[in-house]
């Protein structure tokens, strides 16, 4: 294939972090409705100018990681926002189908949850005969081709999962998901891939008849992240097993063209098993014709993947074949023009380029400012539950008497993180009352899950002293997790907490101002454990990566590790409470696992968390010693977090009251000293 760099001339300033134009470029004269004013108009796609016969030119748009975004809404905050929400997306799709004859609507997976309108549709209203979940209901309202599933679609079981997408109207696809011998029928009748026939016109004006063979593949460590809802059902095969069985059949069955949905990122370069990022060879399997990929929350074309070998970040393509990821929520709408050629052999790909469109870019005092407007056939399809969801949030459920924040939850004792912690630790005492393990020490692991990163600038839990209502709850926890507790030794509890110290870049003694994250770490995985007392010493190598690949066996970070006062040994037991996703060997962490869990509680996190504020009626979670850095003399450190961050800054020692700058990403920057 031919890669095509066009000269793009930009409409508006793109979104943060995205190259190409952030928002529907090559649009004809006229204005679609909903394009805000002030945008600038220029000419079609250059694949669309040529009047040539036998040239097609199709356009393949994604979005991917919904995670229920349908509304431009901020459930957490009660608040509008700009930068997600399907119902902005719309109105890109609309524009960008408006500028060709040909155009594929698809979808990569992780729609049904991600935020309160998802929880209350799965855990309060359920699924009214009849009536589609309401992103079923606005994907079928946007008219999508295809979709595919992602990891996080099986957070509310796999019955929920089927019952939502039979409302849909365009075919659901997955590759690899596997039906176990207790299989229900809804699983067994689930295409693993579509064969969609297509009338298509040529540059000459010319019909023609167009098969595109399309495969959906998911993380196939499903198996493990919900385990409560597969175990026995159904279980998520190899990705690129699955594509060298299927891309061949598909192509012996009429396919002119293989359209991948990958909910799947770009990770190892080549294939290893299970592989849970598998783009890199994906893209490598002859009969794939275009890779549609999500999963991580990041942007192709654009920076996020600059440096991988086999990855054009210019042109959006992955070993030569045009490839797209299109952020998270909404923000971004991935696009793929192809120009196909039509040979003695059939249709191939002359021509290819991608892009994406942002809904939203930052002004230079890092706000939003809106592109699009929303479309009302999408606000209209989820109205009701949109107007329901914000009822259920707006519940009381108790009050805090301190502040419970995440912007310092990285570098130190931080509220947000210890209440989730306390809960998790108060049920998982009751529940041992009575067994063999209720004479152990009982722990409690608990990370932050709103703390930046890719999320940006004001992905940051801020609950307010006063009022906590059943929305400020899922800010502090945002995920359907349940109760967990696993057994584990002091040595896997030692490995336990050093992956978590990996989320540090090694800092050099007596060097001033080093980046002190590594961007590649999920905060998520930053567990602390509460009930101990051991310091982090960065200055050491990480024991673990990013994504919990062992890379220097001997490390060790961890030090002065110790309960109630008496030094961890390697012999000792404990006891955590934790969530379900990192019992059963989510994050790769020492110590978990089905074989270590002994508590399997039949409740969510957040519903225990809710319960615990009932019970006390107010709360003011101390921040009690756990850990802290080890002492590395004339050692700064730069930490970035939340703008937001300057009310709270008397949370950290050694840090310096005023910021050391702002981050190319819109974060405020402080100066730590170790």
């Amino acid at each position: 294939m031919v890669a095509f760099r066009p000269r793009v001339k930009a409409i508006c300033p793109a979104g943060r972090g995205h190259g190409h134009s952030g928002v529907a470029s090559h649009l004809r004269a006229r204005r679609p409705v909903g394009l805000h004013a002030g945008a600038s108009l220029i000419a079609p796609h250059p694949f669309s100018v040529p009047p040539a016969a036998d040239r097609v030119h199709l356009r393949l748009l994604e979005t991917s990681d919904l995670h229920v975004h349908i509304f431009p809404y901020d459930y957490y905050t009660d608040r509008p926002i700009d930068t997600a929400g399907l119902a902005r997306t719309a109105t890109l799709i609309a524009a960008l189908r408006r500028d060709v004859a040909n155009a594929l609507l698809f979808d990569n997976g992780d729609f049904l949850q991600g935020n309160p309108m998802g929880d209350y549709i799965a855990h309060e209203r359920g699924l009214r005969p009849g009536e589609p979940h309401p992103v079923i209901a606005a994907m079928n309202a946007i008219g999508y081709d295809a979709a595919t599933l992602g990891n996080h679609d099986f957070n509310y079981g796999l019955d929920f999962l089927l019952d939502a997408i039979a409302g849909a109207r365009f075919p659901v696809v997955s590759a690899n998901l596997l039906p176990g011998p207790l299989a229900p029928p809804g699983l067994t009748r689930l295409p693993r891939h579509a064969l969609l026939d297509r009338s298509v016109t040529d540059g000459a004006g010319r019909r023609h008849r167009l098969r595109i063979g399309v495969i959906g593949f998911l993380p196939p460590q499903i198996a493990i992240w919900d385990r409560r809802h597969l175990e026995g059902r159904a279980e998520g095969g190899d990705i690129i097993s699955a594509a060298r069985e299927l891309v061949p059949r598909m192509r012996r069955d009429g396919a002119d063209l293989v359209v991948a949905l990958a909910h799947s990122g770009i990770g190892e370069p080549t294939h290893v098993a299970r592989q849970e990022n598998a783009c890199l060879p994906l893209a490598r399997i002859e009969g794939i014709d275009a890779i549609l990929s999500g999963h991580q929350h990041q942007a192709l074309p654009g920076p996020d993947f600059a440096g991988i070998a086999g990855v054009d970040t210019e042109t959006g393509s992955i070993h030569g074949k045009p490839a797209v990821m299109p952020g998270f929520w909404g923000s971004h709408l991935g696009v793929i023009d192809l120009l196909l050629e039509r040979a003695a052999t059939g249709w191939r790909v002359a021509e290819h380029r991608s892009s994406i469109h942002a809904i939203a870019t930052r002004r230079s005092d890092r706000s939003a400012e809106p592109l699009v407007g929303s479309d009302p056939a999408v606000l209209s399809a989820a109205a009701r539950a949109h107007a329901e969801t914000l009822a259920y949030t707006r519940r009381p459920v108790g009050r805090t008497e301190i502040p419970l924040h995440s912007y310092f939850a990285l570098v130190a004792e931080n509220a947000s993180v210890k209440i989730v912690a306390d809960a998790q630790r108060w049920y998982v005492a009751r529940k041992l009352k009575g067994t063999r393990h209720e004479g152990l020490p009982l722990l409690s692991a608990a990370a932050p899950f709103k703390a930046g990163g890719h999320g940006g600038p004001d992905y940051y839990t801020d609950v307010p002293a006063g009022d906590i209502a059943i929305r400020n709850v899922a800010d502090l926890y945002l995920y359907p997790n349940m109760v967990r507790a696993v057994r584990i030794s002091g040595a896997e509890l030692r490995g336990w907490l050093e992956r978590s110290a990996g989320i540090f870049n090694r800092i050099r003694p007596g060097a001033a101002d080093q980046l002190l994250l590594d961007p590649d770490f999920p905060c998520y995985n930053f567990d602390v454990i509460d009930g101990l007392e051991y310091r982090i010493d960065p200055s050491q190598p990480p024991r673990y990566g990013p994504h919990g690949r062992l890379l220097n066996p001997h490390a060790s970070r961890i030090a002065d590790l110790s309960w109630n006062g008496r030094a961890v040994t390697d012999g000792m037991e404990f006891v955590i409470a934790t969530n379900s996703f990192r019992a059963a060997g989510g994050g790769g962490f020492p110590g978990t696992g089905p074989d270590a869990v002994i508590l399997e509680a039949p409740v969510t996190n957040r519903d225990v968390i809710l319960r615990y504020i009932a019970r006390r009626g107010s709360v003011a979670p101390r921040t009690v010693p756990t850990w802290r850095f080890a002492d590395l003399p004339g050692t700064t450190v730069l930490f970035d977090t939340g703008p937001a961050a300057r009310r709270h800054l008397g949370a950290v020692e050694r840090l310096a009251p005023d910021p050391a700058g702002t981050s190319p990403d819109g974060f405020a920057r402080f100066r730590i000293s170790l």
